[in-house]
């Protein structure tokens, strides 16, 4: 969740912001409102489901930019799409880390609309877990397709706006969506140009097959990557993503010791090698990136729960503007 800020300290977002860009544009080089884009699914084209695309009041037109994409986290299982289309469309358009990004960069976000079914309430698809990616169903299979599938088409979809974006792409998650991003960097590295995440229950996924000499299989690390995707995985790509790592000193939310986030095997693997308590093996995990040159910045909130503030919302930013610069 994002804990309500007062006023002042968004304007002083806006002005930090503003004396970084020169918004010299006329109306007709930029988007005079937000503009919220509801995109049908395209099996045709090979997504089962819709998306979201939130265009900022004030993005540049005939300007080359990145697009942002945050995977959607309704926060609860429900078999009915609109439950999870309304949560989704609060995210991209109300109140989110994405939506923050995307307002003050003025940049187009991405949010699909994936469901968590009830009916099957072990598969987390908004973390992107083991059983969707072994799901066989044509709504579920291959999230992280699908999911290429909508940013294909949204780049189409905003060309012809007049909002030509490079092929790759910003990426943001928190808590199951941060999950999500974690894990879809390690599947498709070559398309991601920097991503930050938090709130992931301090347990990112390893750069690394066997840790003290354990199997660590997907979703935990790359053991069986390759009979998994069918594709080795890109380290050396991975790598040199920069990333944006955080977390809340106080946070204590730990999905790991529950069913629908982990199973049992993974569960114990994870409690016995890197920690039975979040903000120990959040400890472990950056150790472990660091050793492996993984190009990531990790930052941890004091006074900060399960939860993102205007500072940590501002520091995540700051870092996607940097990488705007580049």
């Amino acid at each position: 969740m994002i804990k309500p800020v007062e006023t002042m300290k968004y304007y002083s977002l806006f002005f930090f912001l503003l004396s970084l860009f020169s918004f010299s544009q006329t109306e007709n080089q930029v988007f005079s409102q937000d503009t919220i884009l509801i995109v049908n699914a395209k099996p045709e084209k090979g997504f089962q489901h819709s998306y979201i695309l939130f265009i900022p009041k004030e993005t540049p037109k005939g300007k080359l930019t990145y697009l942002l994409v945050e995977p959607n986290n309704t926060g609860r299982t429900s078999d009915s799409i609109s439950v999870h289309q309304e949560s989704a469309l609060h995210l991209a358009s109300v109140s989110s880390v994405g939506n923050n990004i995307a307002a003050m960069l003025k940049i187009p976000l991405l949010v699909p609309v994936f469901p968590r079914p009830d009916s099957e309430p072990l598969v987390y698809t908004h973390a992107l877990d083991r059983d969707v990616m072994l799901e066989k169903s044509k709504a579920l299979k291959r999230l992280d397709l699908q999911l290429i599938a909508m940013l294909n088409d949204a780049h189409e979809t905003l060309k012809k706006l007049d909002i030509p974006t490079h092929d790759k792409v910003f990426m943001n998650g928190f808590s199951a969506s941060g999950s999500f991003t974690n894990r879809f960097l390690f599947l498709h590295p070559e398309i991601i140009k920097a991503a930050a995440m938090g709130g992931f229950n301090g347990e990112l996924m390893l750069p690394l097959k066997q840790y003290h000499n354990r199997m660590f299989n997907y979703p935990l690390g790359t053991g069986d990557f390759k009979k998994l995707f069918h594709k080795p995985f890109d380290s050396a790509s991975y790598k040199k993503i920069p990333q944006y790592i955080y977390m809340g000193q106080l946070d204590t939310n730990d999905a790991v010791q529950f069913d629908d986030a982990y199973n049992d095997s993974e569960r114990k693997l994870i409690n016995h090698e890197l920690g039975d308590n979040v903000q120990e093996r959040w400890k472990v995990c950056q150790s472990i990136y660091t050793q492996e040159g993984v190009n990531a910045r990790f930052t941890t909130y004091e006074e900060v729960g399960h939860w993102t503030t205007s500072a940590v919302n501002m520091d995540v930013i700051k870092f996607f503007f940097r990488q705007l610069q580049e």
